[in-house]
């Protein structure tokens, strides 16, 4: 040992040791002056905001869904027979087709694309048990809709990356879910859309319409109630609807957004418009007198005469009663009375011709011929003046509307009331918007009455509902063949318009029945359905009826008392439980299950559904407003 530690040996050791302490420290050191590398942040997780009704009844509510897959590479034959056997029914397959589906060893392989909460814990706790550790669970955003097709064109559908597909899901993408914006310290959470409409008045007369299209054997019809006195939309339908939990599923043609994405020619209904214009313009008066022979005559100074035809000889006419009996020989006279510019300038006045700008995508603008268009004729205007040779959504049918409801002056169209942040502060609210007067308060008070003449002995008497005042105007126009060109002599649109009170007008009320079998004229198929829709309207909004009786109440309202929930082999239903009645059970350290609660106020939608089955180690979501 001695002669091992040599003198000249122990220096070149403890040189080499010196210069591997100066390197590491120099290292530390270097280390030591760099700038701290920033912990990676995962990224914010953003809550979707609600779609509720103008009340706050849930549409569309904000919930979790899972991808379950695996890689078949990762499982081992023996393995792959035993998964097959023991897992096939809970992803809906025999074991045959599940065996083959893991047995193809392809990268990876979804087994179940939207799981359930429910669902999910079963398949986990299933696989956990018997060893199947090569499940991969991907956690998605979804949406649930409790009422699955009720509004459903309003509402829209969100897909399965999170993103509005169609209706308010899309077009308030973000306002729903925020874009993540790095520069935030807090992520900006989804707010909640509160729609214009009632959704117990919306299932009322969804019910109306199912019925009438049952009844007619219609291809497709449309039902429009709108607040005259602000412009909110209280029932948007379009038939045939869609249940938008089954949204993938469904055919393209229910998915059509028929008030918003359908532009046609609207008929006589077009007429309250046409008198309305010329009567503002000073060319009639009411006391005028028009002759109706059958049929609408005018000679060119080419020698060539135009004709449109009339369905009688109605003889001496005054303006109202021309509307009255929808007479087309009276309206194509009523229509020499105005130039052809002024005429065009005052229907695209009215909001045709252009997208009314509620807040939905793809709006068609419809279409109002100029009189220089390459298609405009000698015969456009007195066409045009009944409801032909013009294209028209029905939002712009119900803004134009407005104008002789509210004295003149058009409203702004909304299927927005509100819009709230997560802690329940107004972002947006919606106000009246009013647009440029199109008409003297005299013209619009005139029309209405004589639209009133039509609802009481006219073509819309079936419209009348008696104890409240109501004016109508019902219309039926040939469709386009778009096969042979021209017109169809099979296909018509059946369509009424009706506002009420007329001496306090706040509703409007428009139904386009479209394609109906056997009967069409809309004064006999539409016009009914007008009437009972409006009685429905009366009665849950508690308007006033002539000669209707008057309750009295004490004021005391008794609320009663909450009891204790209990919670067995089943979940129960939480709807309508306020946060501080689920507090006691969310708190309990002896519970097997475990509350997640969002949002404040009561429950309006959970996860799993009630009834399921409950397990150890159970995970409810609830969702108050």
């Amino acid at each position: 040992m001695t002669d091992f530690f040599k003198k000249k040996r122990t220096i070149v050791f403890l040189v080499l040791c010196g210069l591997i302490i100066i390197v590491l420290l120099a290292a530390y050191l270097r280390l030591a002056l760099q700038p701290v590398p920033q912990k990676a942040k995962n990224p914010p997780v953003i809550e979707r905001g609600s779609i509720v009704d103008r009340s706050g009844f849930p549409l569309a509510v904000q919930t979790n869904f899972y991808r379950i897959g695996l890689s078949s590479k990762d499982v081992k034959d023996e393995k792959a027979k035993e998964f097959s056997k023991v897992m096939a029914y809970y992803f809906g397959l025999t074991e045959t087709e599940l065996f083959e589906k893991i047995n193809k060893k392809r990268e990876y392989v979804t087994l179940k694309k939207k799981a359930s909460q429910s669902e999910y814990e079963i398949i986990y706790d299933e696989a956990k048990k018997h060893g199947f550790n090569f499940l991969n669970y991907e956690k998605l955003p979804g949406r649930i809709y409790p009422n699955n097709s009720l509004a459903s064109h309003l509402i829209g559908y969100m897909g399965d990356e999170g993103y509005g597909l169609a209706g308010i899901e899309f077009s308030q993408q973000d306002i729903l879910s925020p874009e993540i914006d790095e520069q935030l310290e807090t992520a900006e959470q989804g707010k909640n859309v509160y729609l214009s409409i009632d959704a117990n008045l919306q299932y009322k007369l969804e019910q109306i319409a199912a019925k009438t299209m049952e009844s007619t054997q219609a291809e497709n019809m449309m039902l429009l109630a709108v607040d005259s006195t602000n412009g909110e939309i209280l029932s948007y339908i379009s038939l045939p609807s869609v249940n938008l939990n089954e949204y993938g599923s469904t055919p393209e043609e229910y998915k059509k957004n028929r008030p918003i994405n359908d532009s046609y020619e609207p008929g006589s209904v077009f007429k309250i418009f046409t008198l309305g214009i010329v009567y503002d313009h000073r060319g009639i008066s009411p006391n005028d007198n028009f002759l109706c022979d059958g049929a609408y005559e005018h000679k060119l100074s080419s020698g060539e005469t135009i004709r449109i035809k009339c369905l009688e000889k109605h003889g001496w006419l005054t303006p109202r009663d021309a509307l009255k009996y929808s007479c087309n020989d009276v309206f194509g006279q009523i229509s020499d009375q105005i130039s052809e510019e002024e005429f065009i300038t005052r229907i695209k006045q009215l909001g045709f011709g252009e997208r009314t700008g509620i807040q939905l995508s793809g709006e068609t603008p419809g279409k109002v011929k100029g009189t220089d268009d390459k298609y405009w004729s000698a015969r456009s205007k007195p066409t045009i003046a009944i409801g032909q040779e013009i294209s028209v959504s029905a939002l712009q049918m119900v803004q134009a509307a407005t104008a002789i409801a509210n004295g003149g002056v058009p409203l702004k169209l909304s299927v927005i009331r509100k819009i709230t942040n997560k802690d329940g502060s107004v972002f947006y609210e919606h106000r009246p918007e009013y647009k440029e007067r199109v008409f003297n308060k005299s013209t619009a008070d005139y029309v209405l009455s004589c639209m009133e003449t039509t609802a009481k002995t006219g073509t819309g008497s079936r419209a009348n509902i008696g104890d409240v005042s109501i004016g109508v105007k019902t219309g039926t126009a040939q469709m386009a063949d778009k096969i042979n060109g021209g017109y169809s002599d099979t296909d018509f649109l059946s369509s009424c318009i009706a506002i009420f009170p007329v001496d306090n007008p706040q509703i409007i009320l428009y139904i386009v029945v479209q394609k109906a079998k056997g009967e069409t004229y809309g004064g006999r198929i539409v016009a009914p359905v007008i009437a009972e829709a409006a009685d429905t309207i009366i009665d849950y909004m508690g308007m006033s009826r002539g000669g209707a009786s008057s309750l009295e109440h004490n004021g005391v309202i008794t609320i009663p008392y909450t009891k204790e929930i209990k919670i067995g082999t089943e979940l129960p239903d939480f709807t309508g439980y306020s946060k501080k009645e689920l507090l006691p059970l969310a708190e309990r350290t002896d519970s097997t299950i475990k509350l997640n609660i969002n949002g404040s106020g009561w429950v309006i939608s959970q996860n799993p559904e009630p009834g399921s089955p409950v397990t150890e180690n159970m995970i409810i979501e609830l969702y108050l407003e």
